[in-house]
């Protein structure tokens, strides 16, 4: 019996050296321990991307600042808090401050200050003053103000920083008052004069992300900038921009949505 089972050995071996098809350790090739927690470890076929890949670089951030305000529409602002939440708000409403001739500009006639510098730094720097607002400034006193978002993740967490950032107790904020105006997104996120001069395309407390999509041409209202005072016809050119519909938006211009409407 001895050599009739050595022959067969033989053949199982030969058949085996032949075939095209190597062995598969399902166990292996997945990188898994046979334990009650099968989830892949390592395997190239689960592989994400990772998180940063998402991230607006400074080419989205270097374009002129009317295009800009617009684009910026639609993106994700993602805040690390020191614990490690992150906060997420989508842009809904923004305003383009030009520099130059723009008499609301902080930067106008070029005159660069101890407070403006981060406007003629380069494009995505953060410019945070007092705890009015934040702009993402271009170079030349460029800047776009973000003036609304709409709270997406940690809303909790938002509602707390709100609520630290008051001098006496008041009533919770709800979801649509979190970040409707520029005092209250910085307050929602935690983002104060430490943050100014912050490149927004390097930095681990804050950054932004790409929407799921953009939003067209039609979902965007162009009208007058908000609290800029008496600036002459600067104070009327249509160099704020908002998402139409968008319960999030600080305020709303009816009388432009009724025009976009009859087009």
């Amino acid at each position: 019996t001895m050599p009739r089972k050595r022959k067969l050995l033989a053949q199982i071996s030969a058949l085996q050296s032949k075939s095209s098809i190597p062995p598969f350790d399902g166990l292996e090739a997945l990188n898994v321990t046979p334990d009650r927690d099968s989830s892949p470890k390592s395997s190239k076929y689960f592989m994400v991307e990772k998180k940063n890949s998402s991230h607006l670089e400074l080419d989205f951030f270097n374009q002129p600042c009317i295009s800009l305000a617009k684009s910026l529409l639609g993106q994700i602002l993602v805040r690390k808090l020191p614990d490690g939440r992150e906060l997420r708000g989508r842009i809904v409403e923004t305003e383009a401050y030009l520099g130059g001739e723009d008499e609301a500009s902080h930067s106008k006639g070029g005159k660069q200050t101890q407070r403006n510098t981060a406007m003629f730094m380069k494009p995505g720097t953060l410019y945070v003053y007092q705890i009015y607002g934040i702009h993402f400034c271009m170079r030349e006193g460029a800047a776009v103000l973000l003036r609304s978002l709409e709270p997406l993740e940690n809303l909790d967490a938002m509602r707390a920083l709100r609520s630290a950032s008051r001098k006496a107790p008041a009533k919770a904020p709800k979801d649509w008052q979190l970040c409707n105006g520029p005092s209250r997104l910085c307050q929602a996120f935690g983002i104060d004069k430490g943050f100014d001069q912050r490149d927004l395309a390097q930095d681990a407390a804050i950054w932004m992300v790409s929407g799921p999509e953009p939003p067209g041409e039609h979902d965007v209202v162009a009208t007058a900038r908000i609290g800029i005072g008496n600036k002459g016809e600067w104070a009327q050119k249509p160099l704020r921009f908002y998402l139409r519909g968008n319960k999030y938006v600080s305020v709303v211009d009816k009388k432009v949505e009724r025009e976009m409407a009859a087009l």
